[in-house]
């Protein structure tokens, strides 16, 4: 089985940006480099701090600063917790996420 490298994320309340409205995010594993800087622990505690530096590095569109203040709750969590599910090793992944 492989493990998929990234997520696509649709959000309950869209981010406007101008004019662009944004539905659906998706959200990609980082590599050690994006994380350097970040609190490990904070991030795997859904820090919002943390998560506001990690997400405009990986995810698609690029959510930005004034992006991430602007999400619900709710997106907010769901995208983090995409983020952190990539910091689990692929055999644990399948022993969580078993198929059917």
């Amino acid at each position: 089985m492989t493990t998929p490298t990234s997520k696509t994320i649709m959000l309950d309340t869209p981010i406007k940006r101008g004019q662009q409205t944004i539905n659906e995010v998706t959200v990609r594993k980082p590599n050690a480099g994006e994380l350097r800087g970040l609190s490990l622990s904070s991030l795997l505690t859904l820090d919002v701090n943390e998560l506001g530096k990690l997400l405009p590095r990986i995810t698609t569109p690029i959510l930005h600063e004034p992006d991430i203040q602007q999400l619900d709750p709710a997106d907010l969590v769901e995208l983090g917790t995409g983020a952190i599910s990539f910091f689990v090793k692929k055999d644990k992944q399948e022993a969580l996420s078993p198929t059917a």
